[in-house]
């Protein structure tokens, strides 16, 4: 087994707290502080308002967070799994963070993924992020965070900034009003691919009870080259008329390490055996219940999550605590989250050894990896034991590309879904299909009826006042201030426009801004009269990356709340796609997006550094994507 470096990675690294300031505050003089178990050495939750406070958070009671020991009130006392986090939380600290995007050669392990960004149910984050590649700009986006009220810092260039320049930085303040692990990402172009992501992770409340728990663990394919390269076979070529593929990826690593063979005499790009890392693997001690925090950051592929002769809990879908339920495997696409709890008691038959392997299984049709080898990881009961596993897959996997289904994804806070929807639905009905686009000379998917195009010095934000918009922007304007807007996706052709291509693919579909309400998830045909009829109103499935299904059609129907004013990208978690085009923009109550965001000053500066940076590139720089 062997390692590739790869180039043109970019590098997430942060700035040592010694360097700089602490990432938390000092200890209150009163209220509470805590020490999330499992947290990272030294770090505290810390609560100065909540004066006579306790944590009630132990190995037997994960479902309690903080708990009232003093005034004993009637009406509040605990802050729980069944908070309405949305509107209810306690009030932490303030925690900084700086951020470096750098450009550097590294192990596929070395740098990749970022550094864990860290912080407790409640705390306000401040994120410091400098940009230090020479030819890119670059953002971050903090993958399924609310940002209410902070639209600003939602990280999307074209959108809500421009592209961080070379030597400058940008500040994104927001508050975690959630809790849960997920992920945070470049949404600059196809900076992610290259190794722009890292996790992030909000310690609170849990829905069952565990012992141990781990980091999150990226799961990703990986190409060993460059997605800017890449990104040219997925567009096609509009002059011979022969439409785009999805590009090759070589291997999947689990928070940076593969399993990849190779033979560094023929391959200069493959370590010497000296300076390969081993396989990923962690150790189990018998009887413990280990809380295992999944991500999915891959650029175009869907895996099945397994770990032989072990059966997985499942609690949480992205940022959304679930009723548990047992399974022996978990679907999930791009950006997608799982945490599952895993029970250290091994079926049979127990491996003598006690080594069994993690898999992750490309799903079917939703992805191409050439070295699809889903055995990327060990679980060991014997910390001395260095030998691969003997253990087999489980007999009645399936590998199917779609969501776990929707009747087992109860989340623990339910939401009231309204029966009829504030929009009209029928003009709130968008087709995920390919066109021929003669402008930016390429076969291009959307949503609309064009391409998401954007000019990466006139976001969005900065053009609140506008009554119209170019074309290209895709903007969808959503101006309710009460009640559930309801969007329909489909994988065929609605509008049976002739100049569309039917491509049959499952679309990893994530909105920004918002958790949404699965209404209704579906490989048939989809039919208006239908709605809402075949729509589930009750306590459905939320999250903020479900799949669009395509066997060969299929549509998703979606609903969220008209709570957060802003401007919010939709768009396929598949980076070529994404950047191809298929996104749009949702105009969320845009009379009241200033009012309730903080200055845009920040966001102007930054605009006027890469406006600076782009006169004096402007003879090498190319856009050739969305922009996103």
């Amino acid at each position: 087994m062997g390692f590739f470096t790869k180039a043109l990675v970019r590098i997430l690294s942060l700035t040592p707290a010694s360097d700089r300031h602490s990432s938390q505050q000092p200890l209150p003089l009163s209220g509470i502080t805590i020490e999330p178990e499992k947290g990272s050495p030294g770090f505290t939750c810390q609560y100065p308002s909540l004066k006579g406070w306790k944590s009630c958070n132990g190995p037997q009671s994960r479902d309690c967070w903080l708990k009232d020991s003093a005034s004993k009130q009637p009406l509040f006392s605990q802050y729980d799994i069944h908070t309405d986090y949305e509107s209810v939380f306690p009030q932490g600290i303030h925690r900084e963070y700086w951020l470096n995007v750098t450009d550097k050669a590294k192990v596929l392990n070395g740098s990749y993924p970022g550094p864990l960004i860290e912080a407790c149910w409640g705390d306000d984050i401040t994120v410091h992020v400098t940009n230090y590649v020479k030819t890119n700009g670059s953002t971050i986006h903090w993958h399924g965070l609310r940002q209410f009220h902070t639209n600003e810092a939602d990280g999307v260039n074209g959108v809500t900034q421009c592209p961080i320049a070379f030597g400058d930085t940008f500040d994104y303040n927001f508050k975690a009003l959630q809790y849960g692990h997920t992920w945070y990402h470049s949404h600059y172009s196809l900076q992610y691919p290259d190794g722009v992501a890292g996790p992030l992770l909000i310690h609170g409340p849990s829905s069952a009870n565990w012992d141990e728990a781990w980091d999150p663990i990226l799961i990703s394919d990986w190409s060993h080259r460059s997605a800017f390269q890449d990104f040219y076979v997925e567009l096609g070529n509009v002059t011979s008329g022969v439409l785009g593929r999805e590009p090759t990826m070589q291997s999947i690593v689990l928070n940076g390490t593969g399993n990849y063979i190779c033979d560094p005499s023929t391959d200069r790009n493959c370590l010497p055996p000296k300076e390969r890392k081993p396989i990923f693997s962690k150790v189990f001690e018998k009887g413990k219940r280990y809380l295992l925090r999944l991500v999915n950051s891959s650029t175009e592929s869907a895996f099945v999550f397994t770990i032989d002769n072990h059966v997985l809990e499942v609690i949480s879908t992205d940022l959304v605590p679930i009723h548990p339920f047992k399974t022996e495997s978990i679907p999930f696409g791009i950006g997608q989250r799982y945490a599952v709890i895993v029970e250290a008691k091994p079926s049979a038959p127990v491996q003598k050894d006690g080594n069994y392997w993690i898999r992750t299984i490309v799903s079917d049709n939703c992805g191409n990896i050439s070295q699809n080898n889903p055995e990327m990881g060990v679980i060991r009961y014997n910390a001395r034991s260095t030998a691969l596993p003997t253990s087999t897959n489980h007999t009645a996997l399936s590998t199917v590309c779609a969501d776990e289904p929707p009747e087992n994804l109860v989340p623990v806070v339910p939401w009231p879904v309204d029966h009829q929807a504030v929009n009209d639905v029928l003009n709130d009905t968008f087709e995920a299909e390919v066109s021929r686009n003669e402008t930016h000379g390429a076969f291009r998917w959307d949503l609309t009826d064009t391409p998401l195009w954007l000019n990466f010095s006139n976001p969005t934000i900065l053009n609140l006042g506008n009554t119209t918009w170019n074309p290209e922007y895709a903007i969808i304007g959503e101006n309710y201030d009460r009640g559930y807007v309801y969007l329909v996706i489909t994988s065929e052709l609605i509008r049976k426009d002739p100049t569309k291509g039917f491509t049959p693919a499952a679309h990893p579909i994530h909105l920004h801004g918002h958790d949404f309400v699965i209404l209704a998830q579906s490989t048939g045909n989809y039919s208006v009269a239908d709605t809402p009829k075949t729509f589930n109103f009750n306590n459905p499935p939320r999250r903020d990356v479900a799949l669009l299904p395509a066997q060969p059609s299929g549509y998703l129907a979606i609903g969220f709340k008209a709570d957060n004013p802003g401007v919010w990208l939709v768009h396929c978690h598949i980076a070529w796609h994404a950047s191809s085009g298929l996104a749009m923009q949702i105009l969320e109550r845009q009379n009241d997006i200033l009012p309730t965001i903080p200055s845009l000053d920040p966001t102007r500066k930054t605009c006027q550094g890469w406006d600076a940076w782009l006169a004096s590139h402007i003879s090498t720089f190319n856009q050739d994507d969305s922009g996103v």
